[in-house]
């Protein structure tokens, strides 16, 4: 049974906490959700976010997760539709920041023309807003390991996610997309590089890697053949949210 107390601060920032456990095995964590609203100066950008932790002591280095979510054509609240991930590594230990990466104000994303071309500053914006949050977590919770943060991000979230260290190397430790299809995944021996691919939306010429590459690299490819597209967020039934769980959390500890 999922407990719910929700918390309101007034203030700069605008803050909610939900308290939840998933079960009542020992191995899990009960978890916390804090909603917050950031603000990069430098950008003149607000960026809301949703952490979620556990709510008891960690041993060693905790270790830090950013989510990015799929297109939401702006409406805003996307950032939260994927708990079935988020609250379950965060009962498996892990602090879990899921990022609001559409504004109301933004342009919608473009739906026309090359589009890893036409998309590619919604990417860079979105690197940018994953580099800021780090950066202020590094302010506000140095008890993190920063050594070993993992990306994961859907769909559009996911090419934001395989751009970022590209475009800011030697941040993190590795990176998970899910069903990415535009951006090209990094080949490099410097982050890991996981994909879960949907059975239905193919990916870009050149997205993924070639057999070759993917031993070269230690790369891990693995198509979802009962989970289509638009089935990895909470639309995901349970069969196929148990999957992508173990998937990710069998990633993040190997």
């Amino acid at each position: 049974m999922i407990k719910i107390l929700y918390i309101f601060i007034i203030g700069l920032l605008t803050s909610c906490s939900i308290f939840g456990k998933i079960d009542q095995d020992k191995s899990h964590f009960e978890f916390s959700l804090d909603t917050l609203k950031l603000y990069d100066q430098s950008r003149q950008r607000e960026i809301p976010i949703a952490i979620y932790k556990p709510t008891s002591k960690v041993s060693g280095k905790q270790r830090l997760v950013i989510f990015s979510h799929g297109y939401g054509q702006n409406k805003g609240g996307d950032y939260l539709v994927y708990s079935y991930l988020t609250e379950f590594l965060a009962t498996k230990g892990f602090f879990v920041v899921s990022i609001q990466h559409e504004l109301a104000t933004d342009s919608l994303l473009p739906l026309t023309g090359n589009l890893q071309i036409v998309r590619r500053l919604f990417w860079e914006r979105g690197a940018d807003n994953i580099l800021f949050v780090i950066n202020e977590l590094k302010k506000t919770n140095p008890h993190l390991d920063f050594k070993h943060i993992t990306l994961i991000g859907h769909s559009n979230g996911g090419d934001m996610t395989a751009l970022f260290p590209q475009k800011y190397p030697n941040t993190v430790k590795r990176i998970i997309t899910l069903d990415n299809r535009r951006m090209q995944l990094p080949k490099t021996k410097n982050v890991k590089v996981y994909s879960l691919r949907s059975s239905d939306q193919p990916a870009d010429e050149g997205v993924l890697p070639t057999e070759d590459e993917v031993k070269k690299y230690k790369m891990k490819i693995l198509k979802l053949e009962n989970t289509i597209h638009n089935e990895m967020d909470d639309k995901a039934n349970n069969e196929q949210r148990k999957e992508i769980q173990e998937y990710v959390l069998s990633f993040i500890n190997n």
